[in-house]
């Protein structure tokens, strides 16, 4: 199933240059998978119902249950018979075409393994109701069968999803856009219809609906989805603006500069697909595994009839009996369940506590990370701005009071900076004639005086001058600072910049004593970036990184022969996301990233990203001890249900290799619950 499915991704991204087609091609696969699904989940129940019977009605059970008075009647085989066939063809048909499928490639695994165990108990069996003298496998046919299927809907189901990431960035794009008519009036259009040279009106707060340049207005635009830029940009005439991004408080005239496939947004989405078709499959342990098994027991198979048949000279009967015990014996029914079992507890572990994974082989390699490169903005900061200093330039006032008054202005302005304000104090004091200052800052009437809070740039226009060293040093480092004016005098300075989250520091510490290489991409500038990196403790940092270089940084930290995951929450990170071994969106990031991200984390804490990995070593640990158990356990159970103890009168029955078949799959479900402790 494994091998078809690969070859089949493989196959989509191979796929026409048409984006109508690659769309429509997109859609097909997603659905293809959403069928197998459902096909493996239908076909799991109707088998497990119709195995209820044929478990009443074997021998061996009713034996177990001592009802066999009871159950048995004339024709209770036949019955049996035509229950069983209908699960070997209904149940099976899977294995049985994804035997073909695996011959046909020449590469037999598990699916080969399951169709010939369950052909030959199917045979042999249908032999035995019709007079050949023998034993009836009827009830391990049906409930290999059952776990089999079971095994195959809950791994079918952990790979679904990746082909939602190229959705999910397209409709970061709003639908329809204003433009502007000679006469000055708007029309309504789709942004489709949109052209190079078009003006369009971009309101407060809407989406901008093309990449271009403003023409009109000022505003403050926030494309930290689109850039990891965590600052809103201010924008005026001659600025270029983005397709996606968030307007803030004022509205713009853009002229439309680029559209559909050219656009920034659109040339994202390429590079989603390029990563994630370069992407290479894992192949699962399990179907290695599997594979030897397979051969093993074909040859083991082959070997026992031979022996008992020529060597021996045992009847027809006894040898086939050998054969299939032997057959039975090697059947992977722990092995089918070793990985999918460990999968299933260690998700749910893995949801309970806010941590999705989406792709299986990427969380398998979680355990082997050597580098993270974690982006800035969302994942190691909050994305929102935080007061960090307060400097006083005389005596006459309190750093309390320096930020009450401040925020008491800024209650009224909906800057993020502004807000950033508001956030470090409890109670504001009510303020009268409150007046924004357009680009600049705020003021406002508090208890009688005038307040302002302004930028440098006020300060320059209206010839103040603040000489002060510490402002040349917080400005180093990257924070924004703004002045404080209380009638016409500059009495303090209020720094803020992209708060750290509190996790991140210990986050960074423990990964580190991992022995893992902690990294650091952002869009901001050096000194953000550097006084950043130089708080949290990285080992390394990339600063001023544009979207479209993002992979390339991922790729370029590869090259150094490294595992490498990334993190991150923006749109821009998903190219980045896609290209890395493990790609992990963090907190409640945009659906892209999320998309294209094989693990998921719900919060917006950088520790789980530590979780994640010592889940992942835990997880493999299990999944080895599962795969050494369901393998090894066939070195000692093959011989014996070939017979090699005979001449002591041991004797192992296909029903009793069934019932040890059965006991070491048990042994492998409890231990993968012990992931759990």
């Amino acid at each position: 199933m494994r091998n078809s499915h690969s070859s089949h991704t493989e196959h989509a991204h191979s796929m026409g240059h048409n984006e109508h087609q690659e769309h429509e091609h997109h859609h097909n696969h997603h659905d293809h998978h959403a069928h197998m699904v459902e096909d493996f989940r239908k076909r799991f129940w109707i088998s497990l119902i119709v195995t209820i019977p044929i478990l009443l009605l074997s021998p061996l059970i009713q034996q177990f249950l001592g009802l066999g008075e009871i159950l048995r009647f004339p024709g209770s085989f036949y019955l049996m018979f035509i229950l069983s066939s209908f699960v070997f063809f209904y149940g099976g048909y899977p294995f049985l075409k994804g035997m073909v499928d695996e011959l046909r490639a020449r590469t037999p695994g598990m699916m080969t393994l399951i169709a010939l165990a369950v052909g030959v108990a199917y045979l042999y069996s249908s032999a035995v109701v019709f007079g050949l003298t023998g034993k009836m496998f009827f009830w391990e046919l049906a409930t290999l069968i059952d776990i089999m299927l079971l095994g195959h809907w809950i791994e079918m189901k952990s790979v679904m999803g990746a082909s939602r990431a190229l959705e999910e960035l397209a409709r970061l794009m709003p639908s329809d856009a204003h433009k502007l008519s000679p006469d000055g009036s708007t029309v309504d259009v789709p942004i489709s219809e949109l052209e190079p040279g078009d003006k369009i009106l971009i309101k407060p707060g809407e989406k901008i609906a093309a990449d271009g340049v403003v023409v009109e207005g000022e505003s403050s635009v926030n494309e930290a989805m689109l850039t990891g830029e965590s600052k809103p940009v201010a924008k005026k005439p001659e600025d270029k603006v983005i397709g996606g991004a968030i307007n803030g408080e004022g509205s713009l005239i853009v002229e439309v500069e680029r559209t559909g496939k050219d656009s920034f947004l659109a040339q994202v989405i390429d590079l989603v697909k390029e990563a994630q078709a370069s992407k290479s499959k894992t192949q699962d342990i399990a179907n290695r595994a599997a594979f030897w098994l397979t051969i093993i027991a074909i040859v083991g198979g082959t070997i026992t009839l031979f022996i008992w048949l020529f060597i021996m000279h045992k009847d027809f009967a006894f040898a086939l009996e050998r054969t299939v015990s032997v057959m039975v014996i090697t059947c992977p029914h722990a092995l089918g369940l070793a990985v999918p079992l460990v999968v299933a507890v260690s998700t749910a572990i893995s949801a309970r506590n806010g941590l999705l994974i989406r792709n299986r082989a990427a969380f398998e390699q979680a355990r082997a990370i050597q580098a993270i490169i974690f982006d800035k903005t969302g994942t190691l900061t909050k994305g929102e701005f935080g007061v960090t200093d307060t400097i006083l330039f005389n005596g006459k006032i309190s750093e309390e009071e320096l930020l009450q008054l401040a925020a008491s202005v800024e209650v009224h302005s909906e800057h993020p900076i502004a807000q950033g304000i508001v956030r470090a104090i409890e109670n504001p004091y009510p303020i009268k004639n409150f007046l924004a200052i357009p680009g600049k800052g705020a003021q406002g009437l508090v208890d009688g005086k005038l307040v302002r809070v302004v930028s440098p740039g006020y300060l320059r226009e209206n010839r103040l001058t603040i000489d002060d060293e510490r402002i040349g040093q917080l400005a180093a480092q990257g924070k924004t600072v703004v002045f404080v004016q209380i009638d016409n005098e500059v009495v303090g300075a209020i720094a803020l910049a992209d708060m750290i989250r509190p996790e991140s520091k210990q986050a960074i510490a423990e990964l580190k004593k991992l022995g893992i290489r902690t990294m650091m991409l952002t869009g901001d500038n050096h000194q953000v970036a550097s006084w950043v990196a130089g708080e949290l403790g990285l080992d390394e940092f990339f600063a001023e990184v544009l979207p479209q270089e993002k992979a390339a940084k991922v790729k370029e930290v590869q090259s150094r022969g490294l595992t490498v995951a990334m993190t991150g929450d923006g749109v821009n990170d998903a190219p980045a996301l896609a290209q890395a071994d493990v790609g992990i969106a963090i907190g409640a990031g945009t659906d892209v990233a999320v998309e294209t991200a094989d693990i998921i984390l719900v919060r917006s804490n950088p520790l789980d990203v530590l979780h994640i990995i010592k889940l992942a070593k835990a997880t493999y640990r299990k999944m080895i001890q599962n795969l050494a158990w369901a393998t090894g356990y066939n070195t000692f159970a093959i011989p014996l249900a070939a017979g090699i103890l005979y001449s002591y009168g041991i004797l192992l029955s296909p029903a009793m290799a069934a019932v040890l078949m059965s006991l070491s799959t048990v042994i492998v479900a409890i231990n993968a619950r012990f992931l759990k402790f």
